[in-house]
Order: structure tokens, then C-alpha cells, then sequence
């Protein structure tokens, strides 16, 4: 899995099972699901909604939420209960030590390499600002519920 997929799934799997975070409704889906009998012969199968489509390499190693998430919420959360004081809300280091990720420069390059850095890798400071914006975007990009003071 690649590093984002899992950032992604260790927030959107935490504590998500069929419920919606607290504050929130639930996501309903109420359109009517495709059936055989829908289908015509020689066209393709519509798409499932709240599925996705088959893909291959990376982005098929990447979970598709169900559902909308409070991305801070879970956050926070987790880190109530993380006995470290953790910087979630800038640090990346922080963020993946809080989800139990590999922080490690190597690990973060994969990341920036993954999410399409351009910049010094070898500047980590400049990376590391650079990355934790970027993951926000893409959990916001991906579903996740993010506050704008978080992705800017």
C-alpha cells in the first residue's frame, strides 16, 4: 500500500464502521442500484454508486471512503488517547507517529515522491511543511471533512 493509502486508511477506517462521526447525519444513498436485467447486451455495466471503479498500480492500493469523515475529529481523538503530545495539526512527523505510520525521512520522501514534490528533499523542513498541506488536501480530495486552516 502506498503511503498516503495508508494515511488514508488508518483515518477512515478509525472508528467509521456504519456510523457517521458525532454532529453529522448519516450518508444515505438512496439511488437505485443497477441490476442485470438493466443492462443491455454488448454495453458496459454502469458504475455501482459509492463504488469505484477497477484501477491498477497505486491507485488501486487506495481505499474510497463510503462516507464523509470529520478528519479533525478522528484526529483529535486519537490523540486524547496517545499518551505523546502530538502536533498533529503541522507537524507530518506528528501526524503519521499519531496514525503509527513510519515517520522517518525515507518514509516522508516516499511520501513527498508519491504526492509529487518537486522541491529539495534534502531541505525536510521545507518538505515537511509542504507534505502536511498536501496530505490534508488530498484526505479533503478523497472525502475527509478538513477544516480550511488545516489545507492552506
Amino acid at each position: 500500500m502506498s503511503v498516503f493509502g495508508s494515511i488514508l486508511s488508518k483515518i477512515f477506517g478509525h472508528g467509521t464502521a456504519g456510523a457517521a462521526p458525532s454532529g453529522t447525519a448519516p450518508v444515505s444513498d438512496d439511488t437505485p442500484k443497477p441490476t442485470a436485467a438493466d443492462a443491455q447486451p454488448g454495453a458496459a455495466t454502469p458504475p455501482v454508486p459509492g463504488t469505484a471503479p477497477a484501477a491498477s498500480g497505486a491507485a488501486a492500493a487506495t481505499p474510497v471512503p463510503t462516507q464523509q469523515v470529520d478528519v479533525a475529529a478522528v484526529l483529535s481523538d486519537m490523540a486524547s488517547k496517545n499518551p505523546q503530545q502530538l502536533n498533529w495539526k503541522q507537524s507530518i512527523v506528528d501526524l503519521m507517529k499519531l496514525l503509527g505510520l513510519d515517520s522517518s525521512l525515507d518514509n516522508r520522501k516516499a511520501l513527498a515522491k508519491e504526492l509529487g514534490y518537486s522541491g529539495d528533499m534534502n531541505d525536510s523542513a521545507s518538505m515537511n511543511i509542504w507534505l502536511h498541506k498536501q496530505v490534508m488536501n488530498k484526505l479533503a480530495e478523497n472525502g475527509g471533512n478538513v477544516p480550511a486552516e488545516l489545507k492552506d
